[in-house]
């Protein structure tokens, strides 16, 4: 019997888990990726920027997350601030059930506050696009009992007009910072956009604001930090040399739907060496749940939370000449630990000479992974 709704609502309860109950994919080298955590670090570099990430969540669990991201950014006097592109890819599920991708571009103000402290003010536009592999997919009338998977499903393929969507999005975000301090705030899915069937609807309302679409995709996602650059022994004001250390504390927060991640951390740099070591744990809200009743014999609920100890991150680095690569490693320290086997996370940046007759001095001093 061929039952084109049941497979229709199998495919949206796949895209309510990945996306409505879900976060946005999640980097453990945070400024090695800068744009992707706050549109604000666009141009902050000064010189062209090239960066390259690749993560592997949870080798071990099965329908790994692999997530891929790509960017550039550059400063220019011109327009008195800092343009980015990013790319983004992540594949869900076994052998790329859920494939996400986007296309952003954005452009931070720069503004002199004081002789040493600038602001940066950034807006983001991005072209997203989710869809599912209908091939992937399994169902129950698929299974023999003694022999598993040996039976061609009854499911009705829907039409790839119900299996992609497409969305329009923006985010936006400032940066802060003085030769020792840095904080910022970035808000992410501020306006998304999507289209369903071939036909375009809103999705929410302005800074996500609940609403009864059931076609609704992302949360907003709220992300502050706030961190130190530190000099402990430096040879020259000029220049980096060998040798020269420092240390760099930082705090980080962002807040999606039902969660809450803190993630606290350290880079100590040894020119041309760096490692750094975060602890990331979580808050998720679970609901109200029933505590017994008043004195009037109404019912009382309470709000629950649930703590999570995420993962150990340990990040190894290294720069040379215009070259900068990072590894880490999240060693998973919840529940999931015998199952994941972890994540691990590459980065490359290439920073490329600035055009004749720019400065090729950085105007943010922050953490390079």
């Amino acid at each position: 019997m061929k039952r084109p709704i049941i497979a229709i609502l199998t495919i949206l309860t796949t895209f309510a888990g990945m996306s409505v109950k879900a976060q946005d994919a999640m980097f453990s080298q945070y400024f090695a990726n800068p744009l992707y955590l706050n549109p604000a670090f666009a141009g902050t570099n000064i010189c062209p920027r090239i960066a390259l990430h690749f993560r592997d969540q949870w080798p071990s669990a099965p329908g790994t997350f692999m997530t891929y991201t790509a960017s550039y950014d550059e400063h220019f006097d011109k327009i008195s601030g800092g343009v980015g592109v990013l790319l983004f890819g992540d594949r869900a599920g076994e052998g790329g059930i859920i494939n996400s991708y986007s296309a952003s571009a954005m452009y931070s103000f720069k503004l002199k506050v004081a002789q040493n402290f600038n602001l940066r003010f950034a807006l983001q536009a991005s072209y997203d696009y989710r869809g599912l592999n209908w091939e992937k997919l399994t169902f129950g009338d698929m299974i023999d009992p003694k022999y598993g998977f040996v039976y061609n499903t009854q499911e009705q393929y829907p039409g790839k007009e119900y299996l992609n969507i497409h969305s329009f999005d923006m985010a936006a975000g400032f940066l802060g910072y003085t030769p020792h301090l840095y904080f910022g705030l970035a808000v992410h899915h501020m306006l998304p956009m999507v289209s369903f069937n071939g036909k375009s609807v809103q999705t929410s309302s302005f800074m996500g604001a609940q609403t009864d679409n059931p076609y609704e995709l992302r949360p907003v996602k709220w992300t502050a930090h706030i961190g130190g650059y530190f000099d402990l022994k430096r040879k020259s004001r000029k220049e980096t040399s060998f040798g020269d250390i420092s240390i760099s504390p930082n705090f980080i927060y962002q807040h999606q739907q039902h969660f809450n991640y803190f993630s606290e951390g350290f880079y100590l740099n040894f020119y041309p060496f760096t490692v750094g070591m975060w602890l990331r744990h979580g808050l998720t809200y679970k609901g109200n749940v029933y505590s017994g009743m008043d004195q009037n014999g109404e019912p009382i609920y309470n709000p629950e939370t649930f703590h999570n100890m995420d993962a150990l991150i340990f990040m190894f680095g290294l720069e040379y000449n215009m070259f900068k690569v990072a590894y880490s490693y999240d060693a998973t320290i919840s529940k999931l630990k015998n199952a994941t086997g972890g994540s691990h996370e590459v980065s490359v940046q290439i920073l490329l000479p600035c055009p004749q007759k720019r400065k090729a001095v950085k105007d943010l001093i922050c953490p390079s992974f």
